[in-house]
């Protein structure tokens, strides 16, 4: 079976997407006890981007090191830079720094609640730009069922706000950049190896992560100790994996048949705080996931029955 055989097949586009989507979850708790660890603080946006420059940084060269060592060309080349800047400026550098600045300015529960949105931003990026994949009444439903899991699966976490401020307008930006960015990547793996793009992006996206951190608070202004060490190379470890296989699926399938995957990745988080946190666990969460899935089910659908109700493109 060839790569894309793999990934083509609808049991390996959901064994890698879903796989993907719990890898970043288990980022939440993971940035969480590595922020207990490290002493960095919610107001701390320095310390947190020199953290996240630190994670992709590492994430890009262990992928290096991993396939140099198995013997893989991943020499970089002069002619992919400006591709390789473009997904690093979108993928890591911007939709982070966006993340964490408008983190600060709104709530936890709010910002777990826009993280969703990526998909809905994915699938209308794919409408405008691909003519095969355009929006329709299965799309529409799917990402709705999908929004209202994520919804469900935070409802435990605080109470909801009816509010949009500057903090929400940054957090919206972030994932409109890292659906982008995923858009990119998925444009620069028709030239490029998806391992080969996903180590460079990583790397050229780190450099402005650790410059914007390190000219706040110094590049080494943390106290590892055996525990932190191994939970920041564990997630640049969920990060190098993880972008591996989304970058994969999303080279080889649809944007919109992929996208509502994204919805399990703060059901993911919810989840597996409850694990390694000790955090309550409320059956919101479970309706949650049932319902994020039934929206992935919904639009991943044979398509003889989607393009009976294919919306009309303008």
């Amino acid at each position: 079976m060839t790569t894309k055989d793999f990934f083509t097949h609808p049991l390996g586009i959901a064994v890698s997407a879903a796989g993907a989507t719990l890898l970043w979850g288990s980022a939440f708790p993971f940035i969480k006890l590595s922020y207990k660890s490290l002493d960095i603080r919610p107001e701390e946006m320095g310390e947190q981007m020199l953290f996240a420059g630190y994670r992709f940084l590492l994430a890009g060269l262990l992928i290096l090191i991993l396939f140099l060592l198995l013997k893989r060309d991943m020499k970089f080349r002069p002619d992919t830079t400006l591709p390789l800047l473009k997904i690093g400026l979108f993928q890591t550098f911007l939709q982070y720094v966006l993340f964490y600045i408008g983190l600060s300015y709104s709530t936890g529960i709010q910002g777990s609640i826009i993280a969703g949105t990526t998909s809905f931003f994915q699938i209308l990026l794919a409408h405008l730009l691909y003519p095969d994949d355009r929006m329709n009444r299965l799309k529409v439903g799917g990402l709705m069922i999908g929004f209202t899991g994520v919804v469900f699966a935070n409802w435990p976490n605080g109470e909801y706000e009816i509010h949009f401020g500057i903090g929400e307008v940054l957090l919206m930006l972030a994932m409109l950049a890292g659906a982008y960015g995923n858009i990119l990547a998925k444009q620069g793996s028709a030239k490029m190896e998806v391992i080969y793009m996903t180590a460079y992006q990583m790397i050229l996206g780190s450099i402005g992560l650790v410059a914007i951190g390190g000219f706040s608070v110094g590049l080494v202004p943390f106290s590892f100790d055996l525990k932190s060490i191994l939970m920041l190379v564990y997630l640049a470890f969920l990060s190098a994996a993880g972008f591996i296989l989304w970058n994969n699926v999303m080279k080889y399938n649809q944007v919109g048949k992929v996208s509502l995957y994204l919805f399990l990745v703060p059901v993911f988080g919810v989840i597996l705080s409850s694990i390694l946190l000790d955090e309550p666990l409320h059956y919101f969460v479970i309706a949650g996931l049932i319902l994020v899935v039934a929206g992935i089910v919904l639009v991943n659908r044979p398509a003889r029955k989607a393009a009976k109700n294919s919306l009309p493109s303008k």
